[in-house]
């Protein structure tokens, strides 16, 4: 890890500045009334957002994260604080056999899956692609598109036609960072992922889409980025700020919601703070 850093994966409690990730203000209206979610990466950030979120419409919700318990306990309060049941699902989705026991889990205790948002993330700057350890490199992919395949292969025994799987892409993903090289090369193949297989269940009417954010203020940013990037995380984008998960998880419910986007798949949503893409 970088000098100044806290210790990855991370924990909200360590950070200087809290985010706002509990979607306090946020007053649902039964989107997903009887839905069951999984939801990896789900302890801290956009995934806790994410997981009060889909409680507060109604959805059961099972976090999957790696070791943070301070976070997961915090998580599955506000879940069950909402009225509906909280999993959690320790370990690290970089095992593939892991990525295949969450699922299962989920669907013992929750009594079925019908969401699944592939969330979970890891990256370590650096200066130069020499740098990258061939372990950082395989580290990198397992977790951050190799989990997103085998834990959506394992759900789709599980899921009924007519589910929603949401995969969390990168701004970094569409145009590429050079301190952040493994780790965009991971947010393109989720980016292409999520086309791929918007195509393949199109059939089952399992709707694919992908929220790829610019930058986000959530634990990975301090225990991954030197504090002097940390000082100016977000500065760069038209808003002059990083986002807060509270903003970007209504993405995620309207991609999870049929209500909301049932004509929708194979979309890549981005909300990146006033920047323009081309095309």
């Amino acid at each position: 890890m970088p000098d100044g850093v806290i210790s990855y994966p991370g924990e909200t409690a360590e950070m200087s500045e809290r985010p706002r990730d509990e979607m306090a203000d946020y007053v649902g209206t039964g989107l997903l009334t009887g839905k069951r979610a999984l939801i990896t990466g789900g302890d801290s950030g956009i995934g806790r957002a994410v997981a009060v979120a889909f409680a507060k419409e109604g959805a059961d919700v099972a976090i999957a994260y790696l070791s943070e318990l301070d976070d997961a306990a915090h998580t599955v309060s506000l879940v069950e604080a909402a009225g509906r049941q909280a999993l959690s699902l320790e370990g690290d989705l970089a095992d593939p056999a892991h990525c295949s026991s969450v699922v299962e889990e989920t669907v013992a205790g929750l009594g079925g899956l019908d969401i699944v948002v592939n969330n979970v993330a890891f990256q370590s700057p650096v200066s130069d692609l020499t740098e990258i350890s061939d372990e950082q490199w395989r580290r990198t992919f397992a977790v951050n598109i190799d989990s997103f395949f085998h834990v959506t292969k394992a759900a789709l025994a599980h899921l009924p036609d007519g589910a929603a799987i949401i995969n969390t892409g990168s701004i970094n993903g569409l145009r590429g960072n050079k301190s952040l090289i493994d780790y965009s090369a991971t947010k393109g193949a989720v980016i292409a992922l999520t086309y791929s297989l918007a195509q393949s269940l199109a059939e089952r009417n399992i709707r694919v889409n992908c929220v790829a954010p610019g930058p986000v203020w959530t634990p990975l940013i301090p225990a991954t980025m030197p504090a002097e990037k940390v000082e100016s995380f977000g500065e760069q984008v038209p808003m002059g700020r990083a986002a807060q998960p509270d903003e970007i998880a209504p993405s995620y419910v309207f991609f999870a919601a049929g209500r909301l986007s049932s004509y929708y798949s194979g979309e890549v949503l981005t909300p990146i703070g006033g920047e323009t893409l081309p095309g």
